[in-house]
């Protein structure tokens, strides 16, 4: 599966809107491949999805995000992971080994969604 994360520097981005990279990497049997950083614009939902979707990415890990901006995601076929907080690096490592988010990488006050694992 290949996973996409909204960074600000190592961490993850806490605010969608502000990001301006993504790091783009490939998960397979629990190890990380091909790490790559992407330039984005976020306010240009259509260009993501289209570069999601050409860099064959079915999910996105962000922190805070707009309902509008993640439904316009979704109907692109991206699944969304939002108010997600911490280091990327560490948050694609738990999803390579764990197959999905663990509750120590919300944000405080968010929860994710019982029954959300990647694959």
């Amino acid at each position: 599966m290949k996973i996409a994360i909204t960074t600000w520097g190592n961490r993850v981005s806490p605010v969608f809107d502000a990001a301006k990279t993504l790091l783009i990497a490939d998960i397979e049997n629990q190890i990380i491949h091909n790490k790559k950083y992407e330039t984005f614009q976020p306010d240009d939902i259509i260009s993501l999805a289209a570069l999601l979707n050409r860099e064959k990415v079915t999910a996105l890990v962000c922190g805070a995000i707009s309902e509008s901006s993640a439904a316009r995601l979704v109907e692109n076929k991206i699944r969304m992971f939002a108010f997600v907080t911490g280091n990327a690096m560490d948050i694609l490592d738990c999803l390579a080994r764990h197959n999905t988010i663990k509750p120590a990488f919300m944000m405080p006050g968010c929860t994710p969604l019982p029954g959300t694992p990647l694959a």
